[in-house]
């Protein structure tokens, strides 16, 4: 049952519910995103199979995960704002056949061109699940969202701390191809959330021509980065940059024309978004990063299979399900330091393995403490902007947060690829750790709300 908000508009959640209510909606909203986590932890135990299979290199098998960070940021950014122009119901459904679409053709993939192409549809389908998750998150009446927060913190970090086993457990027994659509799993949430999305779209259009230059600039800039790991030639590495370089300015002039366009004027225009942006972007560049060397690590170097990856990463992982929790019930400031102090340890953690080239059990340390801080990031950064972003902006701006999140992920992923070739698995870990490392320090830089606290 819906209430008025404060702005007039209807929310998901009353102002004054059941605790059993608050609860089914963050196990519903959790088991809609938690899904998209194993489109990362669980691939990044899955590379090692995917690259003996596919005869692939480990330049060219970062782009499983590259390109699926690649759309699933897009994808969000894309059906949050339908999210907002045709209601989160309609947005689910059509996400819904994408990701479908996106899992049968990396089943079916003969080769990995074809098994690329299909993570790319799958992750943008994915990434509807995760826009309508995050608009019904952010629409929940503050009276009961904190309570919602830390449930739903809670779903998200069991998920991130089974991805890495499920995985494991699924290229073992199954098939790698298994593994990597996983996302799928979404689909079995969706008809449990379509109970939620009670508030009509606004029926304004779509900004295509900005969403189209926002999807140009973000993939320009991961393909810029891998240039020298695909061997690609002077002269397309140079036009590739000019896409770069126009898509964004173009961009900016799509900005400046119009206020509620694709990218709102008024969300970017806010100095607290761009703080959490990059925080986002320095815990998944950590995540993802990490995910793409540290099983391939343990694999090559220290003889260990998929299954014992997954297994050695899941308690250390369980402490982000707790971390989380916390984090849900904290105030701001608090989890602002919570997460700090995460990403500070992840980091120094991961700088001594690739200095020492450190024994397997401090890589599992490591990279446990960056899932439990992505389950940190998602509850205060999410608390944090829902509270920031007006009613009717709200898919947009939680869809470009999670954009950001996830070209950061893809560029750390992207940049570790590209490196390790010539540094070598081990010494990548050294430039990793300066994603999570900055995500720490920019955690503790506050941005005052603006006045009137217009998400509430």
């Amino acid at each position: 049952m819906s209430s008025p908000s404060a702005t007039g508009q209807p929310s998901v959640v009353a102002a004054d519910p059941a605790p059993i209510g608050l609860f089914s909606t963050a196990v519903r909203l959790g088991a809609l995103f938690g899904p998209a986590v194993f489109g990362v932890t669980a691939a990044g135990v899955a590379l090692p199979e995917v690259a003996a299979a596919l005869h692939a290199g480990p330049a060219a098998v970062a782009w499983v995960l590259t390109a699926h960070a690649l759309a699933l940021g897009i994808g969000t950014a894309v059906f949050g704002r339908l999210a907002d122009s045709w209601g989160v119901r309609a947005a689910l459904t059509a996400g819904s056949l994408v990701l479908a679409a996106g899992a049968v053709c990396c089943l079916r993939a003969p080769n990995l061109g074809v098994l690329i192409a299909g993570r790319l549809v799958l992750a943008a389908g994915s990434g509807a699940m995760t826009a309508g998750c995050l608009a019904l998150l952010a629409a929940v009446d503050p009276a009961g969202r904190a309570r919602v927060l830390a449930a739903y913190g809670g779903v998200m970090a069991l998920f991130a701390a089974g991805a890495t086993l499920i995985g494991g457990m699924a290229t073992t027994w199954l098939s790698w191809r298994v593994t990597l659509v996983l996302p799928a799993l979404s689909l079995l949430a969706v008809p449990f959330c379509l109970g939620l999305a009670t508030r009509p779209g606004s029926r304004r259009p779509v900004d295509v021509a900005g969403a189209s230059l926002l999807a140009a600039a973000a993939a320009s800039l991961l393909l810029l980065i891998q240039a020298p790991a695909l061997d690609l030639p002077g002269a397309v590495a140079a036009v590739v940059a000019a896409v770069l370089v126009l898509s964004w300015a173009g961009l900016a002039r799509q900005v400046r024309r119009r206020a509620d366009g694709f990218v709102p004027r008024s969300v970017v225009g806010d100095a607290g978004f761009w703080i959490a942006a990059a925080i986002g972007v320095g815990v998944y560049g950590g995540l993802f990063a990490a995910m793409y060397a540290v099983p391939q690590i343990l694999a090559r170097t220290h003889g260990w299979s998929v299954l014992a990856v997954g297994a050695a990463l899941l308690p250390g992982a369980v402490v982000g399900a707790v971390l989380s929790r916390m984090a849900g019930r904290l105030g701001a400031r608090t989890g602002r330091r919570l997460l700090a102090g995460a990403t500070t340890v992840t980091g120094v953690i991961m700088a001594v393995s690739g200095i020492t080239g450190g024994g397997a059990w401090l890589l599992v340390a490591g990279t446990s403490l960056a899932l439990a801080s992505f389950a940190l990031t998602q509850v205060v950064l999410t608390g944090e902007m829902s509270a920031r972003l007006p009613l009717p902006l709200r898919g947009a701006g939680m869809g470009l947060l999670n954009l950001a999140f996830f070209v950061g992920g893809g560029v750390g992923s992207a940049v570790a690829g590209a490196l390790a070739p010539s540094m070598g698995l081990s010494r990548v870990l050294v430039v990793v750790a300066c994603f999570p490392l900055a995500a720490a320090a920019l955690a503790l830089t506050q941005v005052r709300a603006p006045k009137g606290e217009p998400g509430r």
